[in-house]
């Protein structure tokens, strides 16, 4: 079983909705969706927004489903100043940019575990599915809706990405964390803590993450519209056929 997680159900409705033998479990006020997508057996769930609400979600998922490795799929803002709206950064580890115990520890370093990054575990598989997506890109997404959230043609990128329990709107802080993590290409609230997790229940796990803004004061500030109408068109894109 693949657990597959988003932090707001937009994210992930086209794909819920493909679900086949759906079933709904409640669980630390928290539905988890089981069934199969195509031969593949998944549960999907909504963490809601931030590192606890994961960190949370994540550890009954393990704990209850026992999938054989999870999958995030999400919005977040871009850092790389090359990343533009609809851009797709496939992550390949994870840090808290919030985790600070210094002088006791290194700013970033998570206390007793003795790392600040977190790697994800490559996929051959998933990554060729995003670069078919890319191709397939007008197949799921129409030009219309493209182009109401200036998308032209989205890129694929591999890099760090930067979790923290705050939403990044400014140019100031937009280039600390560009200073402090030279190689950070985009910031959102919950990977970091879903990582963690999986590495300490030693659970394979992928994030992937879809630009929705600039993380600065041009912040795209119309969520509902572009998780529904583009970022969950990607993870059906994507998923379906890597559940395939």
């Amino acid at each position: 079983m693949i657990g597959i997680i988003s932090a707001m159900h937009d994210e992930l409705a086209e794909l819920l909705d493909i679900l086949q033998d759906k079933k709904t479990i409640v669980l630390g006020n928290r539905e988890y969706y089981t069934g199969n997508i195509t031969n593949q057996k998944v549960v999907i769930v909504f963490s809601k927004w931030g590192k606890v609400a994961a960190a949370i979600t994540t550890t009954q998922l393990i704990s209850s489903f026992k999938p054989t490795k999870i999958i995030f799929s999400g919005v977040a803002g871009a850092i790389n100043p090359t990343l533009n709206i609809g851009d797709i950064v496939y992550g390949t580890s994870l840090i808290q940019h919030d985790m600070d115990a210094s002088p006791l520890f290194p700013k970033f370093e998570i206390p007793l575990l003795g790392k600040s990054t977190i790697q994800t575990v490559e996929d051959e598989k998933l990554f060729s599915c995003i670069e078919e997506f890319k191709e397939q890109y007008y197949e799921y997404v129409s030009p219309e809706e493209a182009n109401e959230f200036g998308i032209k043609y989205p890129k694929i990128i591999k890099g760090i990405i930067a979790s923290g329990d705050e939403f990044i709107s400014d140019n100031i802080k937009q280039k600390q964390l560009q200073n402090d993590i030279p190689d950070l290409q985009c910031v959102e609230m919950e990977g970091a803590a879903v990582a963690q997790v999986c590495d300490e229940y030693k659970i394979p796990f992928h994030i992937i993450r879809i630009i929705s803004d600039k993380a600065d004061h041009s912040a795209h500030i119309d969520f509902p519209a572009f998780t529904k109408q583009i970022a969950s068109k990607y993870a059906k894109g994507i998923l379906e056929n890597y559940c395939s």
